[in-house]
């Protein structure tokens, strides 16, 4: 299993987090997720068939690119 913590700019309320572990939650291979409104940091754990590459491009997709 793959981790990786990063930051997202955009986080800034509750319903953020919630966006941001609903749909990278839903991602083919994603184990787990966590997020924080007042760090903007978020933790992504992941196997196969999930990837660093699919999960930027998903978070850029629904405006929550990392930074």
């Amino acid at each position: 299993m793959t981790t990786k913590t990063f930051t997202v700019p955009n986080i800034s309320c509750n319903h953020c987090v919630h966006t941001v572990k609903s749909e990278l939650g839903d991602l083919a291979g994603v184990q787990s997720v966590a997020a924080s409104a007042e760090t903007k940091q978020v933790t992504v754990a992941w196997d196969a068939p999930a990837n660093w590459e699919k999960i930027e491009s998903l978070l850029k997709e629904i405006n929550y690119a990392p930074a």
